[in-house]
């Protein structure tokens, strides 16, 4: 199921939200919590949200949730030695890690050993298909975050449904954003309920689906158009390119602040996950904007736990390499998403030995994020293309190297047409304006409700026009 569906915006969510709050926000006695019950409700319906997908991918994510609920509670205990607790630590990692290594790396390791395989004379061998739970590299991650916040010192949650609330909360279910444990905790036990707060959650929910349906989806098709040809010319490759950075904000932004406005209509403070990104002045601003969730819990479990900038100048580039490399591959099992992460991990190298500044750092605000963004649109190009040779094959066209093809008289109507040129300016405007959804969502008026009320109804009628899309990150 997916926000934007007739299902769930008809059915699903009314059901939820109705059932939710008449369920009395009272705890049973001596419970810990005051919404057990209500919690328990969000786990059954994340479920339910999870399978309808496909229902077996609901069972490696309970298996998720029954195995590490057991590994917190024994973390839990004080009466556990040090040995002990990281035991169950490494336990629990190498079983959630295990899941991810099986179901979305497996496939991508045995076409490369088979191609290594064939290019020494060997036959190779038939390549065994796993099918990729949605989502599972998400869950995966809020599962982790909180036995290595147990581990830590964070008191584990009394309940299985708690525990289960946390990870299955469907609006952050299958993209984000990222939540910690420790983040979360005590809004599983006590979290606000009110009109405005709800009101203020309804409004950024219309404003997320209304980037993915207007903007996303209708400027992806100008990016898919280009990507598809074999030799556009530079001018239609980097128009391309750029109609791709403009979907894949709006529509995982889209996805990211509807899933911020769903947790205020139940209570939950989620993580902002963008902040104007392509308003960044550096690379290492674009990563304090851009997917904040990502780079934050890389930041707190990956990039820390290995020294981060503690141990050396030398060591702090590796950890930024490894992490960014990492990074990268945690997007996708394919080779392009690696040299992703590592140009984006070089940029960032090679700033922080500049004292976190770009080499361009003394030119005026506005070059500055030009230049920054056209660093961005490079690295696009390996994160939408089919595969490597397919990226260096447009990054060729973008840059002269490639001559174009018969592409360029075919897909004129379609790329520089009135309405794809103006929804491409409405992008560059929305972008470059310094207010972002929350803020204006902050503050409830009649007009803006009534401005929210006419643009849900444009974008639903708007998709129905359009044919099945999920949002990108759940390929992630």
């Amino acid at each position: 199921m997916v926000f934007t569906d007739a299902v769930f915006l008809h059915y699903f969510l009314p059901l939820v939200l109705l059932v939710y709050f008449a369920i009395p926000a009272k705890a049973k006695p001596g419970a810990p919590c005051r919404y057990v019950w209500r919690n328990a409700w969000l786990t059954l319906v994340g479920y339910l949200f999870y399978a309808w997908f496909e229902p077996w991918f609901v069972l490696p994510m309970m298996w998720t949730n029954v195995f590490d609920y057991w590994c917190g509670k024994q973390l839990g205990r004080d009466d556990l030695s040090t040995r002990r607790r990281n035991g169950y630590l490494v336990l629990s990692l190498i079983m959630n890690l295990g899941l991810l290594a099986v179901f979305k790396y497996a496939v991508w390791a045995q076409v490369n050993l088979d191609a290594v395989l064939r290019s020494v004379g060997h036959p190779g061998f038939e390549i065994f298909r796993i099918a990729f739970p949605i989502g599972i590299s998400f869950y995966t991650f809020h599962s982790m975050s909180y036995i290595i916040d147990i581990w830590r010192g964070e008191r584990p949650v009394r309940s299985f449904p708690d525990f289960s609330c946390f990870v299955t909360l469907f609006p952050q279910l299958v993209a984000g954003p990222i939540l910690r444990y420790n983040i979360l905790s005590a809004q599983l036990r006590h979290r606000e309920h009110s009109l405005d707060r709800f009101a203020q959650g309804v409004q950024l929910f219309v404003v997320g689906f209304s980037m993915k349906i207007l903007l996303a989806n209708s400027v992806g098709h100008i990016a898919d158009e280009i990507f598809a040809a074999d030799r556009p010319t530079t001018i239609q490759a980097w128009w391309g390119v750029l109609a791709y950075a403009f979907q894949i904000l709006f529509d995982f932004n889209g996805y990211s602040v509807m899933a911020y406005g769903l947790g205020r209509m139940f209570g939950f403070e989620l993580l902002r996950n963008f902040d104007a990104p392509y308003r960044s002045e550096s690379i290492t601003e674009f990563w304090r904007r851009w997917h904040i969730s990502l780079s934050s819990w890389l930041r707190e479990y990956l990039y820390f736990p290995l020294g981060g900038n503690r141990k050396g100048e030398r060591r702090t580039y590796i950890n930024l390499a490894l992490v960014m490399l990492l990074g990268g591959l945690w997007h996708g099992a394919q080779w392009q998403f690696v040299v992703w992460g590592g140009i984006h991990g070089s940029w960032l190298g090679l700033e922080r030995w500049m004292g976190k500044k770009p080499f361009y750092g003394s030119l005026p605000r506005l070059v500055r994020i030009a230049i920054t963004m056209i660093i961005v649109l490079v690295a696009w190009v390996f994160f939408r293309a089919e595969g490597l040779p397919h990226a260096l094959r447009y990054l060729g066209c973008m840059f002269g190297f490639v001559h174009a093809g018969a592409f360029a008289s075919l897909a004129g109507p379609v790329i520089w047409s009135p309405l794809s040129c103006g929804l491409m300016v409405l992008c560059a405007i929305l972008v470059a304006q310094p207010v972002q959804s929350y803020e204006w969502a902050s503050k409830i008026t009649w007009p803006r409700l009534a401005g929210s009320m006419v643009l849900f109804a444009l974008t639903v009628a708007t998709m129905y026009t359009q044919s099945f899309n999920p949002f990108l990150y759940f390929q992630f």
